[in-house]
């Protein structure tokens, strides 16, 4: 008989075969484990292959056969397993981190990894050996940061979690993850949403919108065309500063911003009003960059330029992001705009489930009325920009 993924999940107390010395060995307490009964020179062995579920009948299946290709060698699997050097938690995750570095989207998602567990988790179990972290530990790495910081506490728990995996599946570890949420720690320390404070980006009043433009209209330079763009468009940053002109669309005053550029990973329209195209400057070839940096052509102007500008600008206490919440309030405080409608403008997905199956519209031309409206509130309806030499227009 051999063991079928249900059976694994179903089978009662006791020992339950799967053919040539692989067993799952069921717990009481309803704990699942693989093992691997073998003999080697008349002594009989029992090879550990880690809990099930974070081993599944696959992994199993797998795992049992390379330690069958060992014994059919001459070689005893446990001996072997023995004879490799322990890896510390920090020696597992720094590989991880390599092994996953080629699939990440960018080079920013290794350097928090790194980042996060070199300030939380290495001072504190980094030199234990990776077999033998205990809930224990894990509890005493998170409880410092899981009120005062809890989303990075989530964020570092998952990496924790990962890490351990990851030992798991190399073999290195066969009991269970004392990381993991769901069945565990959930009931050790509170949901994350729970202590979660709401922390917003700095936004500028909505009320304040006309009199920070008519200050922006006087200005120059890239940053400050970008900024204006930004405003206008109520883009994400990054949007804005990777836009090549091959993404807009000025006869039908479109921008299309690719799939790879946005936060969700999907495309999205954004509809030009014409004081956002005025801040575009002369079109250049399709992949030449909008907004590029003078200090180093070919590439955008840095995250920071148009926050020094805001500096200048004497607006210390606002960042350039929290121009979406400027926009979303003027939008659902003073218009009548649905919900729904402003919230495509901000490109944000929706997050009930049921309502997302039916939303098959983008909502563009009910969007294009409401970027019209805003850049009507936005610049008075008549102010001159220096920006490019353009006057913005009149409506």
């Amino acid at each position: 008989m051999t063991l079928s993924a249900q059976k694994v999940k179903t089978a009662g107390a006791g020992r339950h075969g799967d053919g040539r010395g692989l067993f799952l060995y069921v717990k009481p307490s309803g704990s699942r484990s693989w093992v691997l009964r073998y003999q080697v020179q008349g002594r009989r062995r029992d090879l550990g292959l880690g809990s099930f579920p974070d081993v599944t009948l696959a992994m199993a299946r797998d795992r049992a056969s390379e330690a069958r290709r060992l014994i059919a060698e001459g070689e005893d699997p446990i001996a072997k397993k023995q004879q490799v050097k322990p890896k510390t938690f920090k020696d597992a995750a720094l590989e991880l981190i390599e092994g996953k570095r080629p699939g990440w989207k960018n080079a920013k998602h290794a350097a928090q990894w790194t980042s996060t567990l070199e300030s939380y988790v290495f001072p504190k179990i980094g030199q234990i050996q990776v077999s033998k972290i205990e809930t224990a530990d894990v509890i005493s790495t998170l409880t410092p940061i899981w009120s005062e910081k809890p989303e990075t506490a989530n964020r570092v728990r998952q990496r924790i979690e990962a890490v351990i995996d990851y030992a798991s599946a190399l073999g290195i570890r066969t009991s269970d993850n004392p990381a993991r949420w769901r069945g565990h720690l959930d009931h050790l320390l509170p949901k994350p949403k729970k202590v979660r404070a709401v922390k917003h980006h700095a936004a500028l009043s909505h009320a304040d919108i006309t009199a920070f433009m008519t200050d922006l209209a006087t200005r120059s330079g890239v940053a400050t065309q970008a900024l204006g763009f930004t405003v206008l468009t109520a883009a994400r940053s990054g949007e804005t500063r990777g836009m090549t002109w091959g993404e807009i669309d000025l006869t039908n005053a479109t921008w299309a911003v690719p799939a790879q550029r946005m936060k969700a990973g999907k495309g999205h329209r954004v509809p030009l009003s014409k004081a956002a195209i005025a801040f575009l400057g002369p079109r250049g070839n399709d992949t030449a960059l909008v907004f590029e940096s003078q200090a180093k052509p070919g590439k955008p102007i840095s995250d920071m330029s148009m926050t020094a500008l805001l500096r200048r600008m004497k607006y210390d206490d606002i960042t350039v992001h929290g121009f979406r919440s400027t926009f979303r309030d003027w939008a659902g405080e003073t218009t009548s705009f649905p919900r729904e409608v402003i919230e495509a403008a901000l490109a944000h997905g929706i997050k009930d489930k049921a309502e997302a199956a039916y939303a098959r519209s983008d909502l563009f031309d009910k969007r294009r009325l409401l970027m019209e409206a805003w850049a009507n509130v936005a610049t008075a309806q008549n102010l001159t920009s220096n920006v490019v030499g353009l006057s913005l227009p009149t409506y």
